[in-house]
């Protein structure tokens, strides 16, 4: 189904994509062509009116793959030309869920998705589909027990997403399956304890707002305490809800400690950081020990306001000599301040704090409150603010540690090689959905993140985008915010010196270009004009309007051959996003849209860590 090109995009002509033959119809494993089990399957969809859902009446006027180019809505393709997904989402689909097994004749079928429409019914049977990798559920209104042994024979699956149904009983024990990645339930009514889970590689878990009860088991306890929040009965790290030891398993070995807890007692922030200063640039004199030993003393009403949610703690003052089995390490200093790695008297849990001393454009109360604000933000793709520290002289914010360091590092560092296109797309993808979260939780804020930019968006283990630095424009000066956020150098803002509410989305153009390209923003400033970044834009542009396109794409992304049409496609919206003229740029609505329409390459098979994980 042909999509309108976004408003503003660039049309080019420069490549010219060729295809040496049509792939010839790939094979159901019951004799069918797939696009005739796919037509089959449509069929015994219907939308609240009772009619077929609109999007998918042109499928069978061809195959629905053409190599790994999909030629039906909705439909996404292998290399080989196998179908690998359905994403059915909005779609208006009612009723009872349709047949999943039906799909497991084709072989390739590695993501489903029914998300936002309205079936009922109970949990769908999808035993048959053994090698599917990731299921999306989520806002239906499915209800009543999924059964226990329901996802056993789905042993590689990575995502499973079933928030906002009605789903009720004991979550299944063989939820926990071996490779997953992703598990959202929240908003359902789950009740009874957590199955336990042991997966290294498991990087989200939200269970929040269900019925559920018992101590949260270990493999979860890393996680943050929005995850969990909602569900009285819960215990143990990372709430600051201590177990009663009778509810605790045997081999617990005692009560579990609240997050608060373990920084205050763990972390020893003020100390570590003081004493890493110290040492490192030797300006520790005896006016800093007097403040310390006076923050000491003051640390009772310094940390004494615990905010409401127990995720994110004001972290009180210590003495430096408590911190002597803390280990702590200079990550590096940036337009905002320092920022350090610790790691707790764990063992396991690393944080990252940041001192901040251009922040004091609010008093204490105001800036409680606003840190309160984004304590409350959930998403994947921001990272967690899980304390803070106010101090008249500085301040420290709390954050978790993502492994793989800053995009920053690795694109422009001696790893940029390992970002292949799969990763750079799926980058800028949480990337642009982390910015879209922060308009929907922030709408009252003009730029919601305000700093968006390569060494702001973090890696997980997964190279997942996590946004950092996000919504701190309230709380400092008008001065330094000017001088500093990435969102105050648009063309509005130094036309008019005032920022718009699409801001944010030239940030996001002008990262999408530098993801593209691996050239760093700042090297097109224009000598002796404030132009901003927005100058590799106008690089861009001149190089594709000299029909020169391939010599925009970084020489060292590896695995795009056979997707330019979607290198393409980005580069299309990113030049969008990019539009001097604010009536002309793409809304942030408009171009999330347009970037999750770009097709992922297809996942790597088990064993292949070449395009990273799934």
């Amino acid at each position: 189904m042909a999509r309108p090109r976004p408003p503003g995009a660039i049309v080019f002509f420069s490549l010219v994509f060729s295809v040496a033959g049509l792939s010839p119809a790939a094979a159901a494993d019951d004799g069918k062509t797939e696009g005739e089990v796919l037509v089959s399957f449509r069929d015994t969809l219907r939308s609240s009116d009772g009619s077929p859902p609109g999007p998918l009446r042109s499928w069978g006027t061809t195959g629905p793959c053409n190599g790994n180019i999909s030629s039906w809505y909705a439909v996404s393709c292998h290399g080989n030309g196998s179908v690998q997904g359905l994403q059915l989402e909005h779609l208006g689909l009612a009723g009872l869920a349709p047949d999943l097994g039906s799909l497991a004749v084709l072989p390739g079928l590695r993501v489903l998705s029914l998300s936002d429409n309205q079936l009922t019914g109970p949990f769908p049977n999808v035993s048959a589909l053994g090698v599917l990798k990731m299921l999306y559920l989520s806002r239906n209104k499915f209800s009543g027990v999924i059964p226990d042994g329901t996802f056993r024979p789905m042993r590689g699956l990575r995502k499973l997403h079933l928030a906002e149904n009605d789903f009720s009983g004991p979550v299944p024990g063989s939820i926990t399956s071996p490779r997953l990645l992703e598990l959202t339930l929240a908003h359902n009514r789950f009740n009874g304890p957590l199955p336990d889970f042991s997966q290294p590689e498991l990087r989200f878990v939200d269970v929040s707002h269900n019925n559920l009860s018992g101590p949260i088991p270990g493999g979860l306890s890393r996680f943050n305490a929005t995850m969990f929040q909602g569900n009285e009965f819960l215990c143990g790290k990372p709430l600051p809800v201590a177990c009663d030891p009778a509810d605790l398993p045997a081999a617990a070995g005692g009560v579990g400690v609240s997050w608060l807890a373990s920084v205050a007692a763990s972390l020893m922030v003020l100390g570590v950081l003081l004493a890493v200063v110290g040492v490192a640039t030797g300006v520790l004199g005896r006016r800093r020990r007097r403040r310390r030993r006076a923050a000491a003393r003051s640390a009772g009403s310094e940390g004494d306001q615990t905010p409401s949610n127990p995720k994110l703690q004001t972290a009180p003052c210590v003495n430096i000599s408590q911190a002597a089995s803390t280990s702590a390490a200079v990550l590096g200093s940036g337009n905002f301040g320092s920022s350090y790695k610790a790691t707790l008297l764990d063992g396991r849990s690393e944080v990252v704090v940041k001192r901040f001393k251009d922040m004091n454009g609010v008093g204490r109360e105001d800036f409680s409150e606003h840190m309160r604000r984004l304590g409350r933000l959930a998403h994947p793709n921001l990272v967690p603010l899980v304390a803070y520290l106010y101090k008249k002289e500085e301040k420290l914010l709390i954050t978790d540690y993502m492994t793989n360091g800053s995009l920053a590092q690795l694109l422009h560092g001696s790893k940029g090689s390992i970002l292949d296109w799969g990763k750079r797309l799926r980058i800028i993808k949480g990337a642009a959905r982390g910015v879209a979260h922060l308009y929907e939780e922030l709408p009252m804020l003009t730029v919601p993140h305000g700093h968006l930019k390569s060494s702001n968006v973090l890696l997980d283990g997964d190279f997942t985008a996590v946004l950092s630095d996000y919504a701190l424009v309230p709380v400092l000066t008008a001065s330094h915010a000017a001088q500093v956020m990435v969102a105050y150098k648009s063309p509005e803002c130094v036309a008019k010196g005032k920022p718009s509410k699409t801001s944010d989305v030239w940030s996001l153009g002008i990262l999408a270009l530098e993801v593209l390209t691996g050239r760093f923003p700042a090297n097109y400033l224009r000598q002796g004009k404030q132009q901003g970044n927005a100058d590799i834009a106008g690089w861009v542009s001149s190089v594709v309007n000299e029909e020169r396109t391939g010599e925009v794409f970084d020489k060292d992304m590896a695995g795009t051959q056979g997707h330019e049409e979607e290198m393409l496609k980005l580069l299309r919206v990113a030049l969008a996003c990019c539009e001097a003229d604010v009536d002309k740029r793409l809304d942030l609505k408009a171009a999330l849209a347009s970037i999750e329409e770009i097709k992922d390459p297809p996942p790597p098979e088990p064993g292949d860590s070449s395009t990273g994980a799934a």
